[in-house]
């Protein structure tokens, strides 16, 4: 299962069941679970543990050096879970310090020549489109959405099922099920991504009047968040609420845009059922 002109360290673990493509690379330090597919001219590297059913295509380097000058050589980490796949010439480096490692959960897709900084976490079911940049220590929780050349600052967290719009660019969270548009700017919800991901018309309802309530009144988001507290208790509504009590970096906020003739674009308002568009 290994090509001949493949270059595995004896020390590396593989299990049986991975297959290696010509003239890949593999550190002394990887481990590959069940059903791993290393495609060719891929580059594992450093302390890399990853699981089942995993697939690096052509030119990937996962688990290189970080990119801190900070970093003095120490035997730093990444964790990788299952069934991810890293499409042509990704890259994904390992920790700047042995007691965090940059951790990829399961079931993500990260398309070519996207870049997942140091010390990222990425949850589940998560997709970074062509060309994205993950700076440093950013957090991308469940089934996040980022499009095509769009940049995280370091130490940003993007919650779940939010999507960036294509070149869209942040230095502030992005709160979870919300659009990101230009730069560090809201334009609604991601309706899509919450219907596929089963949430129903009753809690779409009250995320809509919750978006409204803290993005786009004027309230003092202080002042927003309590009012709201007393208003909205579905599970969506409080995943919200406590993803904006929590933010540090302070928050993507909502810019409104106009169409020609002078009326405000609502984005967040919901398609009818069946619509066929689709925003990823």
């Amino acid at each position: 299962m290994i090509h001949p002109t493949a270059i595995v360290d004896p020390e590396a673990r593989l299990d049986p069941t991975v297959t290696v493509g010509p003239y890949a690379v593999i550190g002394r330090d990887v481990e590959l679970g069940p059903h791993c597919i290393v495609g060719p001219h891929v580059v594992l590297w450093g302390r890399l543990r990853a699981g089942a059913h995993n697939r690096f295509h052509a030119g990937c380097v996962i688990g290189d050096a970080p990119q801190d000058l900070k970093y003095k050589d120490a035997p730093t980490g990444l964790v990788i879970g299952d069934h991810n796949v890293f499409r042509e010439h990704v890259t994904v480096h390992r920790s700047n310090r042995p007691e965090e490692d940059t951790r990829i959960g399961s079931h993500n897709f990260l398309m070519a020549h996207c870049h997942v900084a140091h010390n990222c976490v990425l949850g589940d079911h998560v997709i970074v489109a062509n060309g994205a940049l993950l700076g440093g220590h950013v957090i991308v929780e469940d089934r996040a959405f980022i499009s095509g050349n769009c940049l995280v600052h370091q130490f940003v967290r993007v919650g779940t099922l939010a999507l960036m719009q294509g070149g869209s660019a942040i230095s502030l969270d992005l709160p979870p099920f919300t659009v990101a548009w230009g730069d560090n700017a809201l334009c609604g919800l991601n309706v899509v991504g919450l219907r596929r991901a089963g949430i129903s018309a009753g809690e779409r309802l009250e995320l809509r009047r919750l978006y409204r309530l803290l993005f786009r009144q004027g309230l003092p988001l202080r002042e927003a968040v309590q009012q709201a507290r007393q208003r909205f208790s579905s599970p969506a509504a409080q995943i919200l609420l406590q993803f904006v009590e929590n933010s540090r970096r302070g928050l993507c906020r909502h810019l409104s845009r106009q169409r020609p003739g002078g009326a405000e674009a609502e984005a967040e308002a919901e398609p009818p059922e069946d619509s066929a568009g689709s925003r990823g």
